[in-house]
């Protein structure tokens, strides 16, 4: 091609002035540009849990001492583990159950087997089921913040009891008027009545009102109409947002991963010219060094690095798929690790600035005040921003970043899903109607979410969090660094990256790999069974059979995995256990890079009939057929790469090729 011709090119491949730029994988399709791909990773990072989990482990675990173990945890573990998921996708541009092909005994999924992709994939399942709930609670505290009052500011609604105490005004204004209480905001702020325990309008309102809480987990009462249409809304948002896969979900993210940080910065400058800003923020970061020796604060550390980048969910794999096969994820690792570690820290900042205020104002310690999940979101950090001037503005503002924070999480774990299953049916049809699969899984999603929005909603948001999303994780990932670097082999992984990137992983990866971030996950999954208490909510202690369902959703996704492996063992050929065990560990044929003009070295096509004779007996006619379907398939790669519908999110045609574009 002629240097003029060369220089025209821009990084997407195709030249300035065509109406569709040119993906390299025509088939699945690529990210627009590198920047989406970032921008999606850090929506699928950075979520609620980095605004409502953080700070408060940080606050309880020693301060800026948490800051030591968080951040050794953070290279150790997290870094590795990331990058780790990434150039795993990257590499076989497949999602979370087709890039098991690297060893079949750990690849398997619905009616053929259980493995580890199905892991993966039931996990996100719950997830994105519970997740879009509270998501759509953030969408109905928005709509309740158009207003000139917030409705959790006073004690006068008819959903309050008479323990109810708001921090502006007090008990005895109840009936009076909404002038009298506005004249009265000023000189109420201090008073406090004086009962054993406080109940504060903001906590009876998300209670009695939002919720209208029933009082067992088995009592599920009516659907909570406001929650549902909210949740109704919540779907529809994501579906359109994916309805032409990553092409759309990448022009959206520009929106949804950065405003937050507007946000952020916003509630952070208000926060700090707040009266007892000062004293949440050192409550926040005071060093308290005798906690490093904890075993405890190593655990938490660990455990929300792990649980904050989004690690085995199979989120990270099924949107590094969608990258061009050369692009440099180990730079892009890095970058999404520290600055999903970096936001954690700065909502820190954020949100204890408020709850310094609200101390200040009550005269209490801001231990008293501080809070975690639901708690915080909906209670604490909603009773705050009534103290301030405009309150529904700092509201809006505030749930609007909650929500968007939450649609970036949901939207990779949805198309997890749809990615998942697109890629294991593989049909023509499928692949041209991935926006009906998109669709299927939406609707599915929300008739799944209608029992959380009952009355009993919230004991079994908090079960499935606490259980379907626990240590099953660990365990997942757990065998995901062993079958690729023990069985598949550290020394074919190193290779296969080297091919990918143009340089092999620095050596610090390769010991982490091997040696370190396993050990660090089975510390993690210790620490988890050591820990474990059963789950409460509040007073409420959660009944035997509830807890049983919970450990039945946290095994769903991975006991099928030995289950599978021993029946694939006893099934593949050989004399003995070791020859069975080396047969059913053997990477599938197709393992590797998805385009051919990729496949060089060792993935270099061998497809004659020596090769198929020298598989073992019963893989031959497999093998045959495996062929003659690759032969099939390439003769319909162009007519596909014309019109390809879902994952591509347009139609391309061209009537007549040019070679030379």
């Amino acid at each position: 091609m002629p240097k003029e011709c060369t220089s025209n090119l821009n990084s997407n491949g195709a030249v300035p002035g065509e109406p569709v730029k040119k993906d390299e994988n025509s088939r699945r399709g690529n990210w627009g540009n590198q920047i989406e791909f970032v921008l999606t990773s850090v929506g699928y990072a950075v979520g609620l849990g980095n605004v409502w989990r953080f700070p408060y482990l940080c606050y309880r675990n020693g301060g800026g001492a948490f800051m030591l173990p968080y951040f050794i945890m953070l290279v150790f573990c997290g870094i590795p583990l990331f990058f780790l998921e990434l150039s795993f996708g990257q590499f076989a541009s497949l999602g979370c159950l087709g890039v098991w092909k690297i060893s079949p005994m750990f690849k398997v999924f619905v009616l053929v087997g259980f493995g580890v992709g199905y892991g993966m994939m039931v996990v996100s399942t719950y997830i994105g089921i519970y997740y879009n709930v509270v998501i759509c609670i953030a969408f109905y505290y928005f709509f309740m913040s158009m207003t000139n009052l917030l409705p959790w500011t006073y004690c006068n609604n008819p959903w309050n009891t008479a323990d109810c105490t708001g921090v502006v005004g007090s008990g005895r204004h109840l009936n009076a008027s909404l002038a009298n209480a506005t004249t009265t905001l000023v000189a109420g702020v201090s008073e406090v009545v004086n009962r054993t325990k406080r109940t504060s309008p903001s906590e009876e309102y998300w209670k009695h009102y939002v919720l209208n809480i029933s009082d067992d987990i088995g009592n599920f009462g009516e659907v909570r109409l406001p929650i549902l249409g909210c949740l109704a809304v919540s779907w529809c948002v994501v579906f359109l947002c994916l309805i032409r896969g990553v092409k759309s979900s990448g022009k959206v993210v520009y929106f949804t991963a950065t405003f937050p940080y507007v946000v952020l910065t916003i509630l952070f400058i208000r926060g700090i010219t707040l009266d007892g800003a000062i004293n949440g923020i050192k409550y926040y970061l005071t060093p308290q060094w005798q906690k490093v020796l904890d075993a405890k604060v190593w655990g938490d550390a660990a455990s929300q690095i792990f649980y904050s980048l989004g690690c085995a969910w199979g989120g990270l794999i099924t949107m590094a798929s969608y990258n061009k096969f050369h692009n440099n994820c180990f730079r892009d690792s890095i970058i999404i690790s520290i600055t999903n570690c970096a936001t954690s820290v700065y909502a820190g900042f954020v949100i204890f600035s408020i709850l310094g205020f609200m101390a200040h104002h009550l005269n209490v310690p801001v231990s008293e005040v501080a809070d975690h999940g639901p708690g915080l979101a909906f209670v604490a950090y909603p009773e705050a921003l009534t103290l301030l001037p405009i309150s529904p503005l700092w509201s809006l503002l505030f749930f609007f970043m909650l929500i968007l924070l939450g649609l970036g999480t949901q939207f990779c774990l949805l198309e997890t899903l749809v990615t998942a299953i697109v890629d294991e049916i593989g049909t023509d049809w499928i692949i041209r109607n991935k926006t009906i699969i998109t669709l299927v899984v939406a609707i599915a999603g929300f008739l799944l979410g209608v029992p959380l929005t009952t009355r009993a909603g919230i004991y079994w948001l908090l079960l499935m969090d606490n259980y379907a999303a626990s240590f099953s994780l660990v365990i997942i990932s757990c065998i995901m660094c062993i079958c690729i670097m023990y069985i598949y082999g550290h020394r074919n992984y190193f290779k296969d990256v080297e091919m990918m990137l143009g340089f092999p992983p620095p050596l610090f990866f390769k010991v982490c790999w091997r040696f370190i971030s396993p050990l660090i996950i089975s510390f993690i999954l210790i620490f988890t069974v050591i820990q474990y208490k059963p789950i409460t909510y509040n007073d409420y202690v959660y009944p035997g059979w509830s807890l049983a369902i919970g450990f039945a959703m946290a095994l769903s996704s991975v006991i099928c995995i030995p289950i599978y492996a021993l029946y694939k063992i006893s099934r593949s050929p050989g004399a003995t256990f070791r020859e069975r065990l080396k047969n059913a560990c053997r990477s599938h044929p197709k393992w590797g890079p998805a385009l051919q003009e990729h496949r060089t070295g060792r993935y270099a096509p061998m497809a004659s009939e020596d090769t198929v004779e020298a598989r073992p007996l019963k893989e031959k006619e497999e093998l045959k057929e495996e062929l003659k379907e690759e032969e099939k398939e390439k003769e319909r790669k162009d007519e596909i790469s014309l019109t390809i519908q879902g994952s591509n999110g347009s139609t391309n045609t061209h009537n007549n090729p040019n070679p030379s574009a």
